[in-house]
């Protein structure tokens, strides 16, 4: 996918993954191609950040560079690795520094499509700006850049031979191509081709694969009237916020499932109290996005605070209509949280159907997304950061 033009140069030692004596393979500077699913419109893109395959490609080579934290130690990839579907698998993120994000690190399949791109925030809507919090974030600190640093890690691309004729190319035509802003449309750019649709049931759809009798009861209950999973996951993403650059409407929908009611009040635990945070209407209490079921198997723990381990907890979680914390700081029945969605309370589920939803769920694993080589990382053969 990504057109190349050789140029010969000599690396001095860094610690990104160039090697001495190598050559650079810049891609062309040549407009996006996009490989869509069929059926699927392209997903938006902002006029100030067209697609190019230079950019892509010098996105790929920024999310996967531990250079880009402050401290050196972490990448994008650090909390968004490719065989776990772009996310970590622990129940709360982890920074350069080692402290722990109040919530879980959010899979990037198809994240282009989404109208938003955080748990509870309605105005993060473009990836660009979703990418300066990780770069960012003080409270908690992520990859740890500040304005102490930030000069220094420009510096460290600045002094591998590889990353100014990158930015040239990706960013033609501009006095400065190097810059923060730069950095995070490329690796925005790079995202946006994160698209996953090649799942058993994609292929069910396209009538190469036949499901099993059990996921197929699994593939009924979900978009029924019975479970109402579709309800919140009913998209080609499976969530309920999904845009294309031919969308007229995509609303930003959040909810709240029952996950807490801290002493019988409706509260959720500081500072994951969802849209509440920001709004501060006590109708926003708990209120967070539904997440993507695309390559759900992979993907635990879920929630927004990764308390839930397994699928078959998620789905006991739904067929109770809310989780009932006994004891603790946070005791309180989520079942009668007076914020709750009311459709939580009206899903019923059986041992039978549960079983059968989690056949069907992991037939939305895509391994040729997990395992395509146009989105691993391309220091992996030449490792010299963790």
């Amino acid at each position: 996918m990504f057109a190349c033009l050789a140029v010969a140069t000599t690396f001095a030692g860094c610690g990104g993954g160039s090697t001495a004596g190598s050559t650079i393979e810049l891609p062309a500077t040549e407009p996006w191609q996009w490989s869509l699913p069929a059926g699927w419109s392209p997903p938006v893109v902002p006029e100030n950040n067209p697609m190019n395959t230079a950019k892509v490609e010098l996105g790929r080579r920024l999310f996967y560079d531990t250079r880009l934290s402050g401290n050196g130690t972490q990448s994008c990839a650090s909390c968004h690795a490719q065989a776990s579907a772009f996310t970590d698998n622990r129940a709360l993120a982890r920074g350069s520094t080692g402290e722990i994000h109040p919530r879980n690190a959010q899979p990037l399949a198809n994240v282009a499509y989404h109208s938003t791109l955080n748990w509870a925030d309605p105005a993060a809507t473009t990836l660009e700006q979703q990418l300066l919090a990780p770069l960012f974030n003080v409270h908690p600190v992520e990859l740890g850049v500040n304005d102490g640093n930030r000069d220094e890690v420009l510096a460290r691309l600045r002094r591998d031979p590889d990353y100014p004729p990158r930015f040239a190319a990706a960013f033609a035509g501009l006095p400065e191509p190097l810059s923060w802003d730069h950095v995070a449309k490329a690796i925005a750019a790079f995202e946006r081709t994160l698209i996953s649709a090649d799942s058993r049931y994609d292929r069910h759809l396209a009538g190469q694969v036949t499901l099993t009798d059990t996921e197929t009861r699994g593939m009924r209950l979900f978009f029924g009237d019975q479970a109402l999973c579709s309800r919140c996951h009913g998209s080609p993403n499976f969530n309920d916020q999904f845009r294309t650059a031919t969308t007229t409407d995509a609303p930003a929908v959040f909810h709240n499932t029952g996950l807490f009611n801290i002493g019988g009040t409706g509260a959720y635990p500081e500072p994951n109290r969802g849209v509440y945070e920001l709004t501060r209407k006590i109708t926003d209490m708990g209120r967070f996005r539904a997440a993507s079921l695309r390559n759900i198997e992979l993907t635990a723990p879920y929630m927004h605070d990764g308390s839930i381990g397994t699928l078959e907890a998620v789905l006991d979680f739904y067929a109770d209509g809310g989780r009932n914390v006994g004891n603790g700081l946070y005791a309180g029945d989520g079942r009668l949280n007076p914020y709750k969605d009311p459709l939580i309370s009206q899903i019923r589920l059986q041992a039978q159907d549960k079983s059968d939803l989690v056949a069907f769920l992991k037939t939305l694993t895509d391994y040729t997304f997990i395992s395509n080589p146009q989105f691993s990382d391309p220091f992996a053969a030449n490792k010299s950061h963790p």
